[in-house]
């Protein structure tokens, strides 16, 4: 399964963990399909991801000793049982944001370390491929 990361220039932590998603189901056969249409792949899988998060954080759940001790280094040990209203997303806006982002150049996407500056190319992903989403800082005062 491709694994999707996020780097910010600048910056030696990357911006979140990596984390695998299926296929896209146009890259069959020969593996190709419009970056246009990877993006908007990958925001309606991390979408999907979301939305299960926030039903899987209702349930409380018993934790391990090394789950406790991870989440505490992170700050925040969460056993669940919220009782927040889950939070409603539009996967068309959050598609729609993504692409104007990278038309408006606030992040860049390199698959297999070879970056793609056009949403209409035709791009290839294997099931080994990392695809890497960089944010830009812009500058102040320039």
């Amino acid at each position: 399964m491709p694994v999707i990361s996020g780097k910010g220039i600048g910056r030696r932590k990357p911006l979140f963990e990596d984390f695998s998603i299926p296929a896209p189901p146009s890259a069959s056969g020969d593996g190709g399909l419009t970056l246009r249409d990877l993006v908007e792949f990958v925001v309606r899988e991390e979408v999907k991801a979301f939305q299960q998060r926030q039903v899987d954080r209702r349930f409380i759940r018993a934790l391990t000793a090394r789950e406790i001790d991870a989440a505490a280094e992170k700050g925040k040990v969460d056993s669940g049982g919220s009782d927040v209203e889950p939070q409603a997303v539009d996967a068309e806006a959050a598609v729609g944001t993504a692409l104007q982002a990278f038309e408006d150049g606030l992040y860049l996407i390199a698959i297999d370390d070879r970056q793609e500056p056009n949403l209409d190319a035709q791009v290839f992903i294997r099931p080994d491929s990392r695809i890497t989403f960089i944010r830009l800082t812009l500058l102040a005062g320039g």
